[in-house]
């Protein structure tokens, strides 16, 4: 599957991301394997798979934990993400949650999104830094935003392990991203938990390009967006959850009959 020059594809559809032709092996494994895809502005995206598809390895590609063998990687039109570290692609404007919250147990929830915020201060302006109230404004969005104003001056350790994610969710947003990555949102969440996950991944799309890793069938539905299917490092389908689910080499090597 090739997706065409990411010049022409990008002015054409409006492309984010632009992903062709990408190869990384491990010791003569191929993780991925000619790996073709775009994502567009605005768009929320769900990627499936089996276990040891390829997932993660292209979310430590495009982050720039991982450099490929071979193939193109494209942020916008003019970012080549081969040829940057993950400071710098993260600057850029990408970010990444992984499956585990990882937030700042003994500050409170406040306290996480003015850490995140994104500011280049130099040691000494971080010991004198003070928000601006239009920076306080801004984490008083974000937190309506993840449903976490009532629980502001609450300890991050003391959340559910559904509002852990949420806020770190909110600690991704506070800087603004373009694109985000988020690893299986809505794992070990109670189902009210995963449906209200839903709701807010719907509320930030469009102001952010996100794609979404997760195994959860039923959320994938919820979100309402296209799948990616990836089996042994490249795309086996794309489209609505149920082309895909209706797809005999999708039923074959993940979903099963």
């Amino acid at each position: 599957m090739n997706v065409g020059a990411p010049e022409a594809i990008a002015a054409e559809q409006a492309i984010v991301l632009y992903v062709n032709g990408v190869t990384v092996s491990f010791d003569g494994f191929k993780a991925l394997n000619n790996l073709s895809y775009t994502v567009r502005i605005g768009e929320m995206r769900a990627i499936i798979g089996p276990n040891g598809a390829g997932k993660t390895t292209m979310m430590d590609v495009i982050t720039g934990k991982t450099r490929p063998d071979s193939g193109e990687v494209f942020f916008k039109q003019t970012h080549d993400l081969r040829r940057m570290d993950e400071a710098a692609i993260a600057n850029l404007g990408i970010g990444r949650k992984f499956q585990k919250p990882t937030v700042f147990e003994n500050h409170t929830v406040f306290e996480n999104l003015e850490l995140a915020l994104k500011s280049k201060r130099s040691a000494l302006h971080s010991l004198f830094f003070r928000l601006s109230r239009e920076q306080e404004d801004r984490i008083d969005s974000v937190l309506a935003t993840v449903g976490l104003r009532p629980q502001r001056e609450a300890l991050a350790g003391t959340l559910s392990h559904g509002q852990k994610q949420w806020l770190e969710i909110g600690m991704l947003l506070i800087q603004d991203p373009e694109l985000l990555f988020l690893d299986e949102p809505v794992a070990g969440m109670t189902d009210a938990e995963t449906e209200q996950t839903a709701e807010l991944l719907r509320q930030i799309a469009g102001k952010h390009s996100i794609v979404v890793v997760e195994h959860d069938m039923a959320f994938v539905r919820a979100l309402g967006v296209k799948v990616t299917v990836l089996h042994e490092g490249s795309v086996l389908a794309e489209g609505t959850l149920d082309h895909v689910q209706n797809d005999d080499k999708v039923i074959e090597v993940y979903l099963g009959r």
